[in-house]
């Protein structure tokens, strides 16, 4: 037996270990399963050049569990170790390589470290009070041996007898780790961290069903237990194109998402060797309208070995919508956030993926137009919140984008500008383009818009206010503005002044009598000279003030905006019989009634109307008859 005492250089880094990253001990299995992926590799590697000349046989990893015996264990068939290599991998390299990510690491925060890799075998101290290595070399005439330690700086090795080829690592659970003796658990941890690992990984059993013939040939169905295989060696990422069928991606999407019951709508293959190494699938899925809900369902991976399934920093945040595997060992691991954002690999890769998204769009775009309006309303928020929020992909959308108007007809925005800007150029030659956030709830603004022969557009989505504020900077001489913003001819002003019918004195009275009535805080009552066939009195919003408030409530760094209170225009038809009628009314009661008529009416139109109000209006009207 040899006894030892391990280099510890500064401070005995055992108890920095068990403490540090104490959310995050559960990647001892990874870094564990890891070691023994690439002892495995290893060996399959020799063989392929005739280095090693024996049976490789099994190369399954196997993960066991001791409930009784408290122990974790993880065994490879790989290379294994003689003594002297086993005293210089342990006891030094891995060593020295756990001490450096230690000190690199244990003052700073871990919340904002991408993967935690690096600290290796040493991280099996996270969790256990003692570890045991058994292994044996490939080497001829090799000796078997046990490296043991109890979490000190002192370990033994010595010999032992152990038949088959490769390492078993076995961890003592400590007390206070007993959850990584529970079979769901572990279960658990190997399906998030080892599911595309290139090499199986057995856990338990499982039970089978299947159909059998008995003697006198007759079908029954068997139970029968086999080995639980976690992973699949073989993910679709890791294949070529030209080999896999559309089946075979959405085959791979239900394995990767389980719970989704929605199908991916189309999806890119990435597969670059220079100057950086990527490969991935990534889909698009619907988009719905909570953003939040979308995000996190990209997975990270290096050679196979699951990173996180929070990309931030990695690609764009408009990606981050999408769904799907990035493979790349080029991604740097264990450094913080921001330091990503200034990586030169991060932004090539960034910038290489944002290209194939737009090569994607752009081709499905021109070589199938109709097939693409009709994946629009599920791919629309993503395009937009991509124009938003990165320069380079707006310039590539620009040819693709779409606008829907309240019709269902689709357009570009030059085949979009085309179609209004004869009938909605503005006196001061701006194209006003009119929009409905909700035809239904807006439909009388729309339908007087139609009437004047104007087109509307459908902007319904959570982001429109910030995609409008954008196409308006992004196109000359454009503006957009929400039907109910204001009364048709102040949304498209011709210049041409319908007179008023209502002289001032006239106007002054009745703008009195309605702020009896209409509360003066949410209300502000103008007078618009409309003509007689125009609604007496309509709600508006401003259109400046209703967008800031929606900007801020999504986070447009204006968030003193969303404590602005709600407040809209009373819009007075100086020109309608009945305001002409009202101006010369003597009875108050009358007056007032007709008032509260014509404006529960616009309320009415606008949805506004609720409650005790709705009641009084209904009743009120109920009496009319």
């Amino acid at each position: 037996m040899q006894k030892g005492k391990i280099n510890v250089q500064t401070e005995n880094i055992f108890p920095i270990i068990k403490k540090f990253l104490y959310s995050d001990h559960e990647i001892f299995l990874r870094e564990l399963i890891s070691n023994a992926v690439d002892a495995t590799q290893k060996i399959k590697t020799l063989a392929s050049v005739g280095e090693y000349n024996g049976e490789l046989g099994d190369l399954s990893i196997e993960v066991k569990l001791d409930p009784k015996a408290k122990t974790l264990t993880v065994s490879d068939k790989g290379i294994g170790m003689t003594a002297e290599e086993l005293d210089q991998y342990i006891n030094e390299i891995a060593f020295s390589s756990a001490e450096e990510w230690i000190a690199k690491y244990k003052d700073k925060s871990d919340g904002g470290v991408i993967g935690h890799f690096g600290l290796g075998f040493y991280s099996s101290f996270m969790v256990a009070k003692k570890v045991e290595i058994h292994t044996l070399s490939r080497k001829e005439k090799a000796k078997a041996v046990k490296w043991e330690c109890e979490g000190t700086p002192e370990f033994t090795i010595s010999d032992i007898k152990k038949k088959e080829r490769g390492t078993d690592v076995v961890l003592h659970i400590a007390d206070d780790s007993k959850e990584f003796l529970e079979e769901p658990k572990v279960l658990n941890l190997l399906k998030k961290y080892c599911k595309f690992l290139p090499v199986e990984i057995v856990f338990g059993t499982e039970k089978e069903t299947k159909k059998e013939k008995d003697k006198e040939g007759k079908e029954k169905e068997v139970t029968v237990e086999k080995p639980r295989i976690i992973n699949n060696t073989k993910p679709a990422w890791t294949q070529k194109p030209a080999d896999l069928k559309d089946e075979d991606y959405k085959s791979f999407y239900r394995e990767l998402y389980p719970m989704s019951f929605d199908e991916p709508l189309f999806h890119i293959h990435l597969n670059v060797d220079y100057p950086f190494n990527l490969t991935g699938i990534l889909y698009f899925p619907k988009v719905k309208h909570n953003l939040e809900v979308q995000k996190d369902k990209i997975q990270l991976y290096c050679n196979q070995v699951f990173v996180t399934d929070s990309v931030e920093g990695i690609v764009p945040d408009f990606l981050t919508l999408l769904h799907g595997v990035l493979d790349s060992p080029d991604i740097p691991l264990n450094v913080s956030r921001s330091f990503l954002q200034s990586d030169s690999n991060v932004k090539k890769i960034s910038g290489h993926i944002t290209k194939k998204v737009a090569d994607k769009l752009e081709e499905l775009f021109k070589n199938n137009r109709e097939d693409f309006e009709k994946k629009w309303d599920d791919i629309k928020i993503f395009i937009q919140y991509g124009m938003i929020s990165d320069d380079k992909f707006r310039e590539r959308a620009k040819k693709f984008c779409l606008l829907k108007n309240v019709d269902s007809k689709y357009f570009t925005f030059d085949e979009y500008k085309n179609h209004i800007s004869t009938n909605q150029t503005d006196k001061d030659k701006k194209v006003v383009h009119l929009y409905s956030t909700n035809p239904i709830e807006q439909h009388s603004f729309v339908e007087v818009a139609k009437g004047r022969g104007y087109d509307v557009l459908l902007m319904d989505t959570p982001i429109d206010s910030h995609f409008i504020n954008m196409m308006e900077s992004e196109l000359e001489n454009t503006s957009f503005a929400r039907v109910d913003a204001e009364v048709i001819d102040k949304l498209i002003q011709k210049g041409e002044e319908i007179p008023s019918k209502l002289g001032d004195k006239e106007k002054e009275q009745v703008k009195k009598d309605f702020e009896k009535v209409v509360d003066k805080e949410k209300f502000n009552v103008v007078f618009e000279n409309l003509g007689e066939e125009d609604m007496p009195v309509t709600v508006t919003q401003p259109e400046f003030m209703r967008r800031m408030k929606e900007m801020s409530a999504l986070g447009g760094g204006m968030s003193f905006m969303g404590n602005m209170p709600e407040t809209h225009n009373l819009v007075v038809n100086s020109n309608h019989p009945v305001i002409a009628k009202l101006a010369g009314e003597k009875e108050e009661s009358k007056k007032e009634n007709t008032i509260s008529q014509l404006t529960d009416l616009a309320l009415l139109s606008k949805n506004l109307l609720k409650g005790e109000k709705l009641t009084s209006f209904i009743r009120r009207s109920v009496d009319l008859f």
